[in-house]
This record gives C-alpha cells, structure tokens and sequence, in this order.
C-alpha cells in the first residue's frame, strides 16, 4: 500500500504517437488547454514511436516553435505502445502521470473528473471508463463485446470489479509507476498495468469519462490480432510473472 505521498504539483501527461500525423497538432492543443483542478502545473511528453507518415517530423517542428510546450523523446524504430509507455514514464517528472492517446478518441477535457480522486485524497490510480455512462459515439459492436470479455477475464484474475480495464485513460500516483517493473512492448501494457496495480494493492478508482472513437478508415489500429495478444498478456501476467 502506498504511503506517505508527496503533495501533488505537477501533472505529466504522457503521449505515445504512431502514424497519427492529421490529429497530433489538435490533440496537443487540447491537452495544452486543457482545465486542471487545483492550479497544477503540466507537462507533456510525446513519445514518437518510429512513425513512418511524417508525425516525427511535424511533431519536432511543433517542439521547435515552443506552443504548445512539450517534451520530444524518439524511439528509433516501432517497438509498440508499451515500449513508447514505458520511454514516456522514464521523462514524467511529475507526482501524477496520465496517459493520453496521440488521436482524438479521448478528450483532455475529461482530466479533472480523473484527478479528482487523486487529489482529494482517495485513490492512487483512476481508470476512466467508457461503459459508465459518458457521452460516446456508436460504433463497432463486436469491439465492445471483446472489451467486455477482456476485462471480464482480467477481472477473474484480479479480483477488481472493472467495467473498462483496456481504456487508455489511465491515472497513476508517480510512485506507483516507480514500484513496477513494465515489460510490454505492444498493446499487452494494458492488462499488464492493471494486473501489477492489483497486485500492489493500491487504491484504484473508475470514473466515467466521454468516448469519441475512429473508424478504421479514419486511422483505428487496434484488431482481433491485438485481442488475442491481450488475452495471454493477461494469463502471463497474472500467472506467471
């Protein structure tokens, strides 16, 4: 259980990127002006994972102008959403870090309903759910239905009573990020962050949070492939590791 946390100044937002070059420049508008409880200082971090579609090269062209300010680490090739997770985490600087994805899917509008348990005092790590009411496009039917297994099954193992355990809105005190050691490379990070919180036994609140998803016309990565890699990340890491 974690104790003794220091007081909550900074907020670090971390950015993994890959081929999303039309929506980086107005997702990092958005987390830039994005309202935050409490007068918290922001970072941003983008972590570039080898994109090959010109957001490399545009997102250091955004760096160079300074507005919005953020941080630019490159990893050299594509090592998948894990890999650039875990670079962004070793640059968070500060006590609380927030995963944001590179499209427009998730809204930075959303963040104070994630801090809130935080700083009030309540939680040490805050799932933003897609299922627990908030404003969300229709769409694909069978991607709902294989969230709903996934997080059923990693409920099982975990013990937790989750409704959305693969959303990328997740909230983290720094320190608990500091006591794990992270080994996803892929989309496997998800299930992998929420067996090792389960296992630390931290407090861990769920809020509803506003869902605008893409087809895969408009840019959606995510297939049945990644589903059955979730499902061993899974077993792998509540049973084995």
């Amino acid at each position: 259980m974690v104790v003794d946390h220091p007081p909550v100044r900074k907020l670090s937002v971390v950015i993994p990127a890959f081929n999303e070059r039309p929506t980086i420049a107005t997702l990092l508008e958005r987390v830039a002006a994005a309202p935050l409880p409490g007068g918290l200082e922001r970072e941003i971090v983008v972590v570039d994972d080898g994109s090959t579609d010109g957001t490399r090269e545009h997102l250091r062209e955004l760096e160079g102008r300074g507005t919005p300010r953020f941080r630019l680490v490159e990893q050299p090739h594509n090592r998948g959403k894990g890999a650039a997770l875990r670079a962004g985490f070793e640059h968070a600087t500060g006590e609380v870090v927030l995963i944001q994805d590179a499209d427009l899917e998730y809204s930075p509008s959303d963040y104070p309903t994630l801090l809130r348990p935080i700083l009030d005092g309540d939680a040490d790590v805050v799932f933003g759910s897609r299922f627990l009411g908030g404003p969300h496009r229709v769409l694909f039917f069978w991607h709902f239905l294989g969230n709903r297994f996934l997080t059923t099954l990693s409920n099982m193992f975990t013990d937790l009573n989750l409704s959305d355990m693969e959303t990328c809105f997740k909230v983290f005190r720094t320190e608990v990020l500091r006591g794990m050691t992270l080994s996803s490379k892929r989309f496997g990070i998800e299930p992998e962050l929420t067996a090792k919180v389960a296992k630390a036994r931290v407090r861990i609140y769920e809020v509803p949070i506003s869902y605008h998803g893409r087809t895969y016309a408009e840019g959606k990565k995510i297939g049945w492939r990644d589903g059955l890699a979730a499902i061993w990340a899974i077993l792998r890491y509540n049973l084995l590791s």
